[in-house]
């Protein structure tokens, strides 16, 4: 009987050790391999430490327990954030920024190594603030709405520049809207009332202008007109000419009233 149960527990043993060690070649063999993603790249991890290569899309081999990899997106990502500065005239600026990037897919273990997966937090919305509080410190706050291209262009330069420098890439800087004080705004709202009614009044200035000069041409026009037909009734003979124009007129028939000469081309004393 004391046979049997030794017998017994060393079987019982066996098994355990059977399994125990087909969970470990399970572990082994699956966590040997690490697949990376289209538009994904590996950073692979040796004993916590960085390593110098980085892994592309793909199947990859690697040491269990030892090695462990950090899946890294390199595909264009987009960052929203309002931003706050001030204008060169000392005006409150609120800006809403989209930010459109990508990390650098050749260097991302560099990205993990000095910043983690927090890259987010850590660099890029500071990165934003800076450059929007260093751009609109140049422009008044009357350029950044005159001038927002400009101003677009020169944050864009400013957060690539600061960017790179972390192996992050911009792809595309957008100022989706400036937004100022209220009091601000109603000084804007006054200027532009004020020179709408300036070039309206101008314009009907100028309207009368117009009109003016119109009945002055018109004006000289009907005195050269009478001076040219004066000049022809001479011509043709002055009083006898205008008779002639008076029988062009006549309907034939004589006026019941006549005062003075009501018919001047009849000459009674013929």
């Amino acid at each position: 009987m004391k046979y049997l149960n030794e017998s017994g527990d060393v079987l019982v043993g066996k098994v355990i050790t059977h399994v125990f060690l087909a969970i470990v070649a399970v572990v082994v063999v699956f966590g040997s391999f690490r697949i990376v993603g289209a538009g994904e790249r590996g950073v692979v991890l040796t004993m916590g430490q960085v390593s110098d290569s980085v892994w592309t899309e793909g199947l990859h081999l690697k040491i269990p327990l030892i090695q462990s990899v950090k899946i890294l997106d390199v595909k264009t990502q987009v960052e929203s954030i309002d931003a706050t500065a001030a204008s060169k005239d000392l005006q409150n600026v609120t800006a809403k920024i989209a930010l459109n990037y990508h990390l650098d897919a050749e260097r991302v273990n560099k990205l993990w190594q000095s910043l983690g997966a927090d890259y987010k937090v850590r660099i890029i919305d500071p990165a934003i603030q800076e450059a929007i509080k260093a751009v609109t410190a140049q422009y008044t706050a009357e350029e950044l709405i005159t001038k927002r291209p400009q101003v677009k262009d020169d944050a864009k330069v400013a957060l690539s520049e600061r960017l790179s420098k972390e192996f992050i890439i911009v792809d595309e800087f957008s100022i989706v809207n400036f937004d100022f004080s209220v009091s601000f705004n109603q000084a804007i709202e006054a200027k532009v009332t004020a020179e709408q009614n300036a070039l309206a009044s101008k314009n009907k200035l100028e309207q009368v202008k117009y009109e003016a000069e119109q009945r002055i041409v018109e004006a000289r026009g009907e005195a050269e007109a009478i001076r040219i037909q004066a000049q022809a009734i001479q011509s043709q003979g002055g009083a006898e000419y205008v008779n002639l124009k008076a029988i062009e007129k006549w309907d034939g028939k004589t006026p019941v009233y006549m005062m003075g000469n009501s018919v001047p081309f009849i000459n009674l004393a013929k």
